[in-house]
């Protein structure tokens, strides 16, 4: 009997490109889930962009103190979360967050950090200086990059290097800017930066989600701002259902809440779809169009030196980019060969 030879066995892997093509089904799935993706984090960032500083200034107008639109950002914020947690099967997770030391130990922190950032960036809004915190949240992921290299042992890449430069001279500039104008020195667009790059460093220390995290964090708010909402209702200094607030003002307090939970679901959405480096690039609309807003529509003084800063760390955060698709293409040639091999 004639025996019929085998076909020849290739140790050859088709690269990635080319096993796409013969998956049209999943190809098509990757693009929706990338559309879907886009979708979220434009929502997200287009959210924290607009939304919610003219929901501050909003309240802020009408009399609402920084501090009495934290204490309602949080009370109104946190039953949302826990039904979200409820609804998800998650509670065990918080559960356990309160009763780890390894988790109390750095959440008890962040809190704190969380709760600076969050007041600042209203006050900022309330005393037109958001185009300081426009500043502030671009140099955000460079003073990461920093505090990463400093704590962590993370390694700086010569363009890295370049672009934390680049925002130094931009607050120098910001610096000179302010002060030409006689409005002191911009505080704001380095204590925000430093206290969210901060708790994000310490974040990274503890393994919860962001969502169990942040529940974590407003509910050891939740006593504190109950206790200033009645203080500030005794005093008659808050707005929040006084005689003289109007009936829209004291509904749009009660939304703080979905203000502050309808972006974190798109964003945590957006991160489950889009590789980290497309998120890190889109991060950059939501300063942008806070800085678009607080010109425009704001009022606020935008003066030759303010723009020359804000080429600075444009060029800055220009070179950043460049460092994320240069390494991204690294990274994924060294995964192609790694395919082929």
């Amino acid at each position: 009997m004639t025996r019929i030879p085998e076909p020849r066995r290739t140790f050859f892997k088709a690269p990635p490109s080319i096993a796409r093509m013969t998956t049209t089904t999943g190809k098509t799935q990757d693009q929706l889930d990338k559309r879907k993706g886009f979708l979220f984090a434009s929502g997200a960032f287009g959210w924290w962009a607009v939304m919610v500083p003219l929901f501050f200034r909003t309240l802020s107008q009408n009399g609402a103190a920084p501090i009495e639109v934290l204490a309602q950002r949080v009370v109104f914020g946190l039953p949302i979360l826990l039904l979200i947690l409820a609804l998800t099967k998650r509670l065990p997770e918080l559960i356990k967050a309160f009763t780890t030391w390894s988790s109390l130990k750095v959440l008890i922190p962040t809190t704190g950090l969380i709760s600076i950032n969050w007041f600042f960036f209203i006050y900022a809004v309330s005393t037109d200086r958001l185009n300081h915190a426009s500043l502030g949240y671009y140099i955000n992921p460079l003073f990461s990059i920093l505090l990463g290299f400093v704590f962590l042992g993370e390694n700086l890449s010569r363009l890295q290097k370049l672009a934390i430069a680049i925002a130094a001279s931009a607050v120098v500039m910001m610096t000179i800017a302010e002060l030409d104008a006689g409005s002191g020195f911009p505080w704001i667009s380095l204590l925000l930066p430093t206290s969210f790059g901060i708790y994000g460093l310490l974040r990274k220390q503890v393994d919860v989600t962001g969502t169990i995290g942040l529940t974590f964090e407003m509910a050891m708010l939740f006593p504190i701002c109950i206790g200033l909402m009645i203080y500030l209702a005794q005093s008659n200094t808050g707005i929040f259902m006084a005689e003289s607030t109007p009936l829209p003002i004291t509904l749009l307090m009660l939304l703080g809440g979905v203000f502050t939970i309808i972006p974190l679901v798109c964003f945590t959405n957006a991160v489950r779809l889009l590789p980290l480096s497309t998120i890190g690039l889109l991060q950059f609309t939501a300063p942008t169009g806070q800085l678009l807003l607080s010109v425009l529509f704001f009022g606020e003084q935008f003066t030759p030196l303010k723009f020359a800063a804000f080429v600075l760390i444009w060029t800055a955060i220009a070179v950043f980019i460049r460092d994320l698709v240069v390494t991204h293409k690294e990274r994924q040639a060294c995964l192609d060969l790694e395919v082929i091999e």
